[in-house]
């Protein structure tokens, strides 16, 4: 008796609990297809070409110190061939996550082992010892494709300041070149 009153009172109020179930069904289903969507994503993300190369340079040029190495090719050309190693970084993030504020966070780490390497003698090659670039940018976008909502937002939050750093870096990138350059110019004028 006691459920029909309720029944009633909830008919009276114009409350339909089998409505809502199949209502708090429907969306819990439909939860469940996106879960399985984005977990069917995540592993065509994290199975393709395009990453198996990210997580092969980040090995080879931070964890056994291939970066500091190539940096020692004279003229520049190891840090100009350091960054086109980069390349596949920027290409996943822009093309196959399709973030921009992820593409600016690996630029803009890009471009600050870009600087450091690029410091005439030797004072960048011993820094890039130091610098994981590859490995700091591997971890951006495996904490992206994954979900991690600490790395989301932090890359989210300092999406704007990445993009005027990148600017920063490019003037300053010049000015280092351009300074070695004379440096180079000068010390080969003394013999």
């Amino acid at each position: 008796m006691t459920n029909s009153r309720r029944q009633q009172a909830q008919a009276d109020m114009g409350m339909n609990i089998q409505r809502e179930e199949q209502q708090r069904e429907k969306t819990l289903a439909r939860e469940q297809q996106r879960q399985a969507e984005k977990e069917a994503k995540r592993e065509e993300l994290m199975n393709t070409a395009a990453y198996r190369v990210m997580d092969m340079t980040a090995k080879y040029m931070d964890k056994y110190f291939l970066d500091p190495l190539i940096g020692l090719l004279p003229g520049g050309v190891g840090d100009v061939l350091s960054s086109f190693l980069a390349l596949p970084f920027i290409y996943f993030a822009l093309v196959r996550v399709k973030s921009i504020p992820l593409t600016l966070a690996v630029i803009c780490n890009i471009l600050k082992d870009a600087l450091l390497g690029s410091l005439p003698f030797f004072i960048g090659d011993v820094i890039d010892v130091f610098n994981r670039s590859y490995i700091s940018n591997l971890k951006l976008i495996t904490g992206y494709v994954n979900d991690d909502r600490a790395v989301i937002r932090e890359v989210n939050r300092k999406a704007f300041w990445s993009a005027v750093l990148i600017v920063v870096l490019c003037v300053l990138i010049y000015f280092v070149v351009k300074w070695t350059i004379e440096l180079a110019d000068w010390f080969i004028s003394l013999f």
